[in-house]
């Protein structure tokens, strides 16, 4: 059984990454890593889905000097709101989400 204070760390690690980036998450997984499961879980997740979004905005940059890239930052920006939203959700059922399209770079 998942406690209310563990679900609420594992939703500020992915909440908190709309404003801190990769910071947020990390200062969380660093903390509590040893001392919960659900909460490293989560905080892993999201640090890793952050890092993926930088390599992909990496990429979508390069692409704005053919035009597309221009066409693909709407659509990388609605997607990182949309799975963020989605994996806060589930961290306050207590639930484990795992992101798509993410590089799990951490393990």
């Amino acid at each position: 059984m998942v406690s209310n204070d563990e679900k609420s760390l594992a939703l500020l690690s992915h909440l908190l990454s709309l404003i801190a980036g990769v910071f947020a998450p990390l200062i969380i997984w660093l903390l509590k890593k040893d001392e919960s499961y659900f909460i490293a879980e989560h905080a892993k997740e999201s640090l890793n889905f952050q890092i993926s979004i930088m390599i992909y905005s990496f990429a979508v940059t390069l692409l704005c000097f053919v035009v597309i890239g221009f066409v693909l930052i709407p659509f990388l920006a609605i997607f990182v709101v949309v799975v963020i939203i989605l994996a806060t959700v589930k961290a306050s059922r207590g639930e484990i989400y795992r992101y798509p399209l993410t590089i799990r770079l951490v393990k």
